[in-house]
């Protein structure tokens, strides 16, 4: 089996967004590289924009370090990209579905699917996906046009109905992550959260430090 399958979701689950880590000032690859030395073992690389040859020869560094750290790299929504980076792929409502992306990808990379209400995530319960992401589960502002709010309860909800792997998204923050994993999740994803107000890869690789005393058992 392919170690990225073999290996259990971390309980922190940092997104590298293109467009949060730019507004902050931070060179993509540099943070990566921050948030992998402040102990993240899996980063997934988000930009919904245009993927430039730029952009890809980021993702691609991105990866590389990924690699050396043993951390686990996974694409948003491009499940060619996730093959030619030999990455896994986190897929939404609108992307290929799990079946299209397991086509490409083949039986042994890890392959996400986001779900944002009860039929939803139902659904994906017969996708051949690896995990779920379940949310917003608070106001987000990560999205132009968020879905509705799932909550805790809903959370507690559908936890119980699957086996796979389980991660939250939206909103979440040091404040609450506790709280959200202890209403049963695996993982907690988060994107502004781990950007601190001082844009420096020094207290970037503070921030996930400070993450991971949180969450990590």
């Amino acid at each position: 089996m392919d170690k990225l399958r073999s290996m259990p979701l971390p309980r922190l689950y940092p997104i590298v967004d293109s467009s949060a880590l730019t507004a902050r000032g931070f060179d993509l690859v540099s943070a990566s590289e921050a948030m992998l030395e402040g102990g993240a073992r899996i980063l997934q690389f988000r930009h919904k924009g245009h993927y430039s040859r730029t952009i890809f020869e980021q993702a691609s560094r991105i990866a590389a370090l990924c690699r050396d750290a043993n951390a686990q790299f996974i694409i948003d929504d491009r499940a060619d990209v996730a093959l030619v980076l030999d990455a896994g792929v986190h897929l939404g409502q609108d992307d290929l579905p799990p079946a299209g992306a397991r086509k490409i990808l083949g039986p042994d990379r890890l392959i996400g699917f986001s779900t944002h209400n009860a039929g939803q995530f139902a659904a994906g319960l017969d996708e051949p996906a690896d995990y779920l992401a379940i949310g917003p589960v608070f106001a987000t502002r990560s999205k132009e046009n968020p879905d509705p709010v799932v909550g805790l309860d809903q959370v507690r909800r559908l936890y119980r109905r699957t086996g796979l792997p389980l991660v939250a998204i939206g909103g979440i923050t040091r404040n609450n992550a506790l709280d959200v994993l202890a209403a049963g999740v695996d993982s907690v994803a988060v994107i502004h959260d781990i950007l601190p107000d001082d844009c420096s890869l020094h207290a970037l690789r503070e921030r996930m430090e400070e993450w991971q005393r949180l969450v990590v058992k």
